[in-house]
């Protein structure tokens, strides 16, 4: 399988993945989403100018499908505020941080866990203060918003948000590390998929 058909592969299964899951964003599955833009930094670099853009209209397709299916007006739900539009900067901060621990990823195996653990640490903090912290200031359905008001927010789902965001990220690690020891070396004399 040449690179261009495994970063093909991936693509799909990530956009499957958060198509899948997004549907149903409280239910018992959680949310894909943010681990999705954080993988598709890392293996998707190279194909950010489209990737990246595919995705988020994917998103939105399907907010609005999800909205719009409850009989509800897409732009008049109360998570399509202003704040709705700093999902797009906030997803690129996941984007960003999985091509970044792609360019720097060490060989050793504990120094590369450490990084994907800074990364996704990172990644996931600064999605949530900008996606959280536009809505609660810029959406209009905070009352009263107020720094402590905010940063109890901000806190409360700063958690769950990293847990999920790390148990979609860790199945993917540990199929990465499955999958480039068994699957044969790109047939195209290109560098291997690890290292864009």
């Amino acid at each position: 399988m040449t690179v261009t058909a495994r970063r093909a592969t991936i693509f799909a299964l990530l956009a499957a993945l958060m198509a899948a899951t997004r549907l149903h964003h409280f239910a018992a599955i959680p949310d894909a989403s943010w681990a999705v833009f954080f993988i598709g930094g890392f293996y998707l670099a190279s194909w950010q100018r489209w990737a990246f853009p595919a995705l988020m209209v994917l998103a939105v397709a399907v907010d609005w499908f999800v909205i719009s299916s409850q009989g509800l007006s897409f732009w008049q739900h109360y998570c399509v505020s202003p704040a709705y539009w700093c999902l797009v900067p906030a997803y690129f901060a996941l984007w960003a941080g999985g091509s970044l621990l792609r360019r720097h990823l060490s060989t050793s195996a504990p120094i590369a866990i450490g990084q994907l653990v800074v990364a996704l640490v990172a990644s996931v903090t600064i999605c949530h203060l900008l996606a959280q912290g536009s809505f609660y200031w810029i959406s209009a359905s905070v009352a009263d918003p107020t720094l402590a008001g905010w940063w109890k927010n901000y806190s409360d789902w700063l958690l769950p948000y990293m847990r999920t965001a790390a148990l979609y990220v860790g199945v993917a690690a540990m199929a990465h590390v499955l999958l480039t020891r068994v699957l044969p070396k790109p047939a195209t004399a290109v560098r291997p998929l690890h290292a864009d």
